[in-house]
């Protein structure tokens, strides 16, 4: 039976795999096919918000220099 993982279980398991079972970050980066810089700000982001912090974000700007005020 297959199931399909959301992408925060996915990056829960991840992390799990660092955190608890002693993976090496550059065996788990590979095996989720993500950089190593990832899953080092996954654990960062785990630590800091629990599994909301496993959540996607926005990439858009919080602000631009030639942004207008809303007035």
């Amino acid at each position: 039976m297959l199931v399909e993982l959301s992408v925060v279980e996915q990056r829960y398991h991840a992390v799990m795999e660092v955190l608890s079972a002693g993976a090496q970050v550059t065996e788990v980066a590979e095996r989720y096919g993500v950089s190593r810089k990832t899953v080092h700000a996954w654990i960062r982001r785990y630590r800091d918000e629990g599994l909301a912090g496993l959540e996607d974000r926005s990439h858009r700007p919080r602000a631009h220099p030639w942004q207008l005020d809303a007035e």
